[in-house]
């Protein structure tokens, strides 16, 4: 689809620098390392020994001696005079006191470490359980004294509403208006939560609502002001809803700058297109009539379809009698190789979910549906070709800015994550987050237990069924987490026929989400999860359940990054309750059909039996190959989505010499 120039022109910002590359790479890549020492975390620790010490001086202040405390501490921080820095352990004391007033949480020493390394643009590690959401506060407090807008990320709209909700309070005390902005709200109430001081939303809803209000602005666009409206004194745009962008604090980091950055955010209409969308038919009945490896060729690791010389013909020959875009070799090609990838690249209850006669797109990373979101060129069409549903009139592209861009346009930028440690030189060279482990406020005491391998995927989900039924039976809470909508629902199917009552959440059951995941800690409750597994809710443990080992978590099939094996495995053993987890994997689990080498898979099927062998390195070192090629894959995706990002903007503004950066 042809971009239109005037509009993506408009969506425009001045450029960041530019990836490093060769020696200027490396000389980058040892300013990351230094920047993770571990002895400035040590320092760091040290002051948030001393920060938390220092709150219970004002334990005994009034609330007015203590509003009086931290209205001089807001005054330094938005004059922001040369030494305002040095007032930073008193600020975060006072915070710390104010905290504990009005929410009745005093941060730990750890949190307090976490809000300091996401203040000084670091990205903190801290475990599940942690406390990151009043981590968060800290920072995002002191960045919103500065006047300029501070956006805290969610991972949902859900948490964002709950997350403002709850620390509200702290935020009034601190002469802070704090709001959130979710997806269904209208223009109007946008634009007043946009207007307070701390604003929780999402990275979607938030580079949207960026990239709405640049197409409004136009020309006065043009030099990238982070801080749009506050330079335009007296003028109220309409239809713009944003004051700017300065500070923001990435809550779930490893899933918002990297999972969901693999590809851009667009803005789009609909625009009716009659002759493709007959094209689009005409390609799906013929796509159904050509073979794999005799009319085209599949390559299921990169996702790539190609059409052989014989499905070449045979499309010819079918649509020679054909006019319009079949008379164009290079276009019908493309409509039918389209055709194809929905048929063999797109399933049903994996990447989408049928509703209301409407195709929703799930975000395989985050297992939450998208709605009103829609795949470009034609794919979305051509998927609902192949569901037999009204095909939709295709989108027309406004503007497009990828995360990874819009990101590295903030002023300031913190975030959290449970899981960075695997994406740490990503991180760096991308965003210039460099990341730090925070330790934990109490040791964890979580169990591991022997990994179980086996040669297919009916006998895996066997040996799954029975390690739960035991666990069942002697009370023992277990949460199961699944890689597709299917595989949740299938292993819900083999429980219900051994009379094994669970909790099923998937993309199809998201409404309950919160409430199902915080009570999958109590007695015998069994809770089935795709990848969204309830991220930011607590997990309770429920009255004895400690005494049985507390939540025991199955990892039903690795992903394609060991980063989202871990945040499943950590809803279990949180703040040094008891906890365990095994994993469980089979030679057909898509990790390896897709990324396994496949000699190594054939020696693996003869050495194993139909039982689960739990001592079988070989088994884990194909897995570890197959994520290792999975995540470099990945990895190379996100940069080209940067790189045609530089594209666009260097040809558009060759092209407008009037709106060049």
């Amino acid at each position: 689809m042809i971009l239109s120039k005037s509009a993506l022109h408009a969506s425009q910002m001045q450029k960041p620098e530019k990836l490093y590359k060769g020696l200027d790479r490396f000389a980058h890549s040892l300013i990351g390392r230094s920047r993770r020492r571990e002895s400035m975390k040590e320092d760091w620790l040290q002051l948030a020994y001393e920060i938390h010490k220092e709150s219970f001086k004002y334990q005994d202040f009034s609330n007015k001696e203590l509003t009086d405390r931290l209205k001089e501490a807001r005054d330094i921080f938005r004059r922001q005079k040369l030494d305002f820095q040095s007032a930073l352990p008193q600020a975060l004391a006072l915070i710390v006191a104010t905290a504990d007033r009005t929410l009745g949480k005093r941060p730990f020493p750890v949190q307090i470490l976490g809000a300091i390394m996401i203040y000084h643009g670091y990205l903190a590690e801290m475990a599940t359980g942690e406390g990151k959401t009043l981590t968060a506060c800290l920072p995002a407090i002191l960045f919103a004294w500065s006047g300029k807008p501070c956006h805290v990320i969610t991972a949902n709209d859900y948490l964002a509403g709950r997350d403002a909700e709850e620390m509200a309070q702290l935020y009034r005390f601190c002469q802070i208006r704090c709001g959130w902005v979710g997806g269904q709200m209208a223009p109007a109430e946008r634009k007043e939560n946009y207007s307070r001081g701390i604003v929780y939303t999402t990275s979607k809803e938030l580079l949207a609502d960026f990239l709405r209000d640049q197409l409004l602005l136009g020309p006065l666009a043009k030099t990238e002001r982070r801080t749009l409206l506050s330079k335009l004194p007296g003028q109220d745009i309409p239809g713009v809803v944003m004051r700017g962008i300065g500070a923001a604090i990435v809550d779930e980091a490893d899933s918002v700058l990297i999972d969901e950055a693999v590809t851009p955010l667009i803005i789009s209409q609909p625009q009716q297109n009659q002759p493709l969308t007959e094209a689009i038919l005409i390609a799906d009945r013929l796509a159904a009539h050509l073979k794999r490896n005799q009319d085209y060729c599949l390559n299921v690791r990169f996702r790539e379809i190609k059409l052989t010389a014989a499905g070449k013909q045979k499309v010819a020959s079918q649509t020679e009698t054909l006019d319009g875009i079949w008379r164009s070799e290079s276009r019908r090609e493309e409509m039918i190789v389209t055709a194809l990838t929905a048929k063999e690249l797109y399933k049903k209850d994996q990447q989408y979910v049928v509703q209301d006669d409407q195709v929703v797109i799930v975000d395989e990373f985050t297992g939450r549906m998208m709605p009103q979101r829609s795949w470009r060129q034609g794919l979305h069409q051509a998927i609902e070709a192949r569901e037999n549903l009204p095909l939709s009139d295709p989108n027309e592209t406004l503007a497009r800015l990828s995360f990874q861009r819009f990101f590295r346009l903030f002023d300031k930028l913190g975030g959290m994550t449970g899981t960075g440690r695997e994406a740490t030189e990503e991180f760096w060279q991308i965003y210039n987050l460099p990341v730090l482990c925070v330790p934990t406020n109490r040791p964890c005491i979580r169990q591991q237990l022997p990994n179980r391998y086996y040669p297919d995927m009916q006998s895996k989900w066997q040996a799954i069924c029975a390690e739960i039924t035991d666990c069942h039976q002697s009370g023992q809470p277990v949460l199961v987490g699944t890689r597709s909508i299917a595989a949740s629902e299938q292993l819900a199917a083999l429980l219900a026929d051994n009379k094994i009552p669970c909790q099923l959440l998937n993309a199809v059951r998201h409404r309950e989400e919160a409430d199902i995941i915080a009570t999958a800690g109590q007695l015998s409750k069994v809770t089935i999860a795709t990848n969204m597994a309830g991220r930011g809710a607590d997990i309770k443990l429920g009255k004895g359940v400690s005494k049985l080992g507390g939540l025991h978590v199955i990892v039903s099939e690795r992903h394609e990054s060991q980063r989202i094996d871990r945040q499943l495995i950590g809803r279990c053993a949180r703040q040094g309750q008891p906890g365990s987890y095994r994993i469980y994997s089979s030679l057909e689990d898509e990790i390896l059909q897709r990324y396994g080498l496949k000699p190594l898979i054939n020696l693996l099927r003869q050495k194993l039996t139909t039982g689960g062998d739990e001592n079988l390195p070989l088994f884990e070192k194909a897995l570890s190959l197959a994520q290792l090629v999975a995540q470099k894959q990945a990895f190379s995706q996100r940069k080209s989505v940067m790189q045609t990002d530089d594209w666009l903007s260097d040809a558009l503004s060759f092209a407008r010499t009037d709106l060049a950066q």
